[in-house]
């Protein structure tokens, strides 16, 4: 524990929501749901609109439409959240050489290694700063929480939100977490929680009175002993600067379980590309590719091949990735696909254009013996392959949310599609609300479009923390409780 509230909890405010709000006008102000928006769907994120109707994360998006059925259902966006995100990353790295990455929108900073804090006023004046500038660079909003350690400063933030800043006092951290519910702590889920509370044991304050020795019986010695020094406020754990990434891999759920093989290959090889897509925004290569398979019940199957070096060739990986497949049993339904790259090098290895003609070839004799019609004594047999609806197709090709452009009325984004349309909205961030125009799904003059930034004139940071503009709402306050804007 330190002497000083120099470790930083920043979490931004219903993140993804916020950033779809941001973007498009029309949504200011209204309940906003990103996610997955098929039968199997789940929220990643709720706007606080959204929140006041029941609506929260990791909740099925069939019952979230229950709870807020006139909400907007967005899918999400991640080049525009991680564009965003690494905006306030380069923020909090101008602050500290010790930032410790959670999320795309959730850090810890250790302010004393960064020499910008090293008492209460300092921390708060820094935090204050820290929330000021996010907002003038990318027009979204963060909370944050200051304390002497890792655990408190995340209550801390918690107790912020949303847009505001908390400040935990050392000394003070016992009498703050007493009347806390057990689950507030760091590991204690639903079952911990559940087995605690039929041991009598609902607040922080009925672990620190049981002692150590009565919570190593209850839920064994290493949780126990852990669980005890946070109910006395205990945290000596450091803030770790951010490691490099082991993996890149995509996913995707589908709604329907597919069943037709070409279509899971054909599905496969779509997220071979994207993952080579990450994996070059990155500019990292790969040397393991890794395929994931759940199956309609439930069970996950991984398969993985080793490369003779680390590439980021697309056609390397398509392929690798259809050889794993063709080793797995999809009898019975696919309900989820994932690709992946481990092994990962900040270079690649010329060999491999090789290895991809070698690939290319292995794959042609593949598909000239799988265009042989198979003979039995009744003669050929000629499979089916399932075939997308015109609502799918659709849906997949213009997500809900996302950005598109046309020919004569520009940028905008796509309300909803089925039965042939697809429906836009035409409007850009930081302008006036747009009108809505429905087109066919194949109209020439409609094509996806890459997201455009949230501000068009963000405040320029780049002498942060040493010289700061000053505040456009005036100076930060002075140190005591809690400060919202």
């Amino acid at each position: 524990m330190r002497p000083a509230p120099t470790i930083l909890h920043l979490d931004m405010d219903a993140f993804y929501a916020s950033a779809e709000q941001a973007a498009k006008p029309s949504l200011r102000g209204k309940a906003v749901v990103v996610g997955g928006l098929g039968p199997r769907g789940v929220v990643a994120t709720a706007s606080y609109e959204a929140r006041l109707l029941g609506v929260h994360s990791a909740m099925p998006t069939a019952q979230a439409r229950r709870l807020a059925p006139n909400a907007a259902y967005l899918v999400p966006r991640f080049s525009l959240y991680r564009a965003v995100s690494e905006q306030v990353m380069e923020l909090l790295g101008r602050l500290s050489p010790l930032v410790e990455p959670l999320s795309l929108d959730e850090a810890f900073v250790d302010l004393e290694a960064g020499g910008v804090a090293d008492d209460t006023v300092s921390a708060r004046r820094t935090g204050e700063r820290l929330r000021r500038a996010i907002r003038e660079v990318t027009g979204l909003s963060g909370s944050v929480g200051l304390a002497g350690s890792k655990m408190l400063a995340k209550i801390a933030s918690e107790q912020a939100k949303p847009d505001g800043l908390a400040l935990i006092v050392p000394g003070t951290e016992r009498e703050l977490l007493a009347p806390m519910s057990v689950r507030t702590l760091p590991g204690v889920g639903p079952a911990t929680g559940d087995h605690l509370r039929r041991a009598g044991m609902t607040t922080v304050h009925d672990l620190a009175e049981a002692g150590e020795a009565e919570l190593v019986r209850l839920v064994g010695k290493a949780h126990g002993h852990g669980l005890y020094r946070m109910a006395l406020g205990l945290d000596d754990r450091p803030v770790v600067a951010e490691r490099d990434a082991k993996s890149v891999s995509v996913e995707d759920t589908f709604d329907v379980d597919l069943h037709d093989r070409v279509r899971v290959r054909a599905e496969v090889e779509r997220l071979a590309v994207r993952c080579v897509e990450r994996l070059r925004s990155a500019d990292r290569s790969g040397r393991t590719v890794v395929l994931k398979v759940r199956r309609y019940d439930f069970s996950t199957l991984t398969r993985s091949e080793t490369l003779r070096g680390p590439t980021d060739d697309p056609t390397v990986v398509r392929e690798a990735a259809a050889r794993l497949l063709e080793a797995v049993d999809t009898t019975g339904g696919v309900r989820l696909l994932g690709v992946g790259v481990t092994g990962l090098a900040d270079y690649t290895q010329e060999d491999l254009f090789a290895q991809a003609a070698d690939a290319r070839e292995l794959a042609a004799r593949a598909e000239e013996e799988a265009d042989r019609p198979a003979v039995d004594e009744a003669g050929p047999v000629e499979e089916e392959p399932e075939r997308e609806s015109a609502e799918q197709l659709a849906a997949r090709r213009w997500p809900a949310g996302h950005d598109v452009r046309h020919a004569v009325h520009g940028h905008g984004w796509v309300q909803g599609s089925g039965v042939g349309r697809v429906t836009v909205r035409f409007e850009e961030p930081g302008g006036p609300v747009g009108r809505v125009v429905t087109f066919r799904i194949d109209d020439p003059e409609l094509s996806p479009a890459d997201p455009m930034p949230l501000l068009r004139d963000p405040v320029d940071y780049s002498s942060w923390p040493a010289s700061l503009p000053k505040s456009r709402s005036g100076p930060a306050p002075a140190a005591g409780g809690e400060s919202r804007p």
